[in-house]
Formats: structure tokens, C-alpha cells, sequence
């Protein structure tokens, strides 16, 4: 069986520790406990590797956020790996930060990588893995926000929460979203 893993993320060192980078820092970490390393390929950079008898693709798209949808649907007809094994990883700024919420389907909630992924695959029937960045903003400095760096006590505690994301995300390879749901949403 095959799984593709896709964290969400904008290339660019001037992105790299935003809070919307989110989703390439828990690839990092799955790569990193897969023993893997990223490698440049086609529509971003990817780590294979096996987890529990499974293979396991990890791909962080360097096609910026809002054109996602490109490098999906790439590597699913590339390496042929069904709907029902993709997982995207992204933030979400109607979840307290650090929140874990899979879910296997929905809308984008305003989010434009989702919403280029559910253009491009011409459905919403895929897992996503959100990341909770909460929304502590004033009115209209939603993009300054999520394109801003962490404080100091959300920087204190994003490595216990990037572990916790890669450890559901590899759960959901190899338990099923089911059990991962049951046993991750929420913590």
C-alpha cells in the first residue's frame, strides 16, 4: 500500500518559521522519523520511506499554498496512490493554537491551498490534518497573521504539538482515519 502525505507550506526562507508553514515543519518530522530525507522532485521536495510494512511518500509542494492542488494530484497519478491514502497537513485559524483536528472530508474553510486541492481533484473526500493557529488578530491582518512568526509561548510549545501531528499522521497509514480520529482529535 501506498500513502502520500502532503504538508502544506510556501518555499522561501522568508516563509520558513510562519505560522502558515505549518504543515512543511510536520513533514520535516515525519521524514525525520521515517529516517528520510527530502529530496527536489517534481512540484516540491520528497522523502520516501516505509512505516510498518507501508510506503509512505512526504511531500512538501513548492508551488506555494494557493496552487497546492498541482502537486497532489501529481504524485497521486504518478506514483497511482488512491484518494483514500492522501493526507493533507495544514493550518487552521479557527482552531486554538495547537489543536489537532483530522477529518476525513470537508470544505476549505476559507483556506486556498484546500481550496485549490478541491479544484484540481474536483472533490473535498480527502483527509486533512489541521493545525490549530488560533485567529489573534485585529480586522484585516489575517494575511500579516498567518505570514507572521510564532511568539514566545507558542514557540515553547510547537515541537511537543509538531511530534503529536506526525505521530497522527503516521497513525493514520497505518491505523486508518478512524483510529486516528478517535485516538488523536482534540490533544
Amino acid at each position: 500500500m501506498k500513502y502520500l502525505i502532503v504538508g502544506l507550506g510556501n518555499k522561501g526562507s522568508e516563509y520558513e518559521n510562519t505560522r502558515h508553514n505549518i504543515g512543511f515543519k510536520v513533514a520535516e518530522k515525519i521524514a525525520e522519523k521515517l529516517e528520510v530525507s527530502f529530496n527536489t522532485a517534481n512540484f516540491g521536495w520528497m522523502a520516501e520511506g516505509k512505516y510498518k510494512g507501508r510506503k509512505v511518500f512526504v511531500l512538501k509542494p513548492d508551488t506555494y499554498m494557493n496552487l497546492s492542488g498541482n502537486a497532489v494530484r501529481y504524485w497521486m497519478q504518478k506514483e497511482n496512490i488512491p484518494l483514500e491514502n492522501v493526507l493533507i497537513v495544514t493550518d487552521d485559524l479557527a482552531l486554538p493554537f495547537g489543536t489537532l483536528r483530522l477529518k476525513g472530508k470537508g470544505s476549505d474553510a476559507g483556506h486556498n491551498g484546500l481550496k485549490n486541492i478541491n479544484e484540481v481533484l474536483q472533490t473535498q473526500n480527502y483527509a486533512r490534518l489541521r493545525f490549530g493557529i488560533s485567529a489573534d488578530f485585529s480586522a484585516g491582518r489575517q494575511v500579516d497573521y498567518v505570514l507572521g512568526t510564532w511568539n514566545e509561548e507558542e514557540t515553547e510549545k510547537l515541537t511537543e504539538r509538531i511530534d503529536t501531528f506526525s505521530k497522527a499522521s503516521l497513525s493514520f497509514v497505518f491505523a486508518g482515519i478512524s483510529n486516528t480520529m478517535s485516538g488523536f482529535n482534540g490533544k
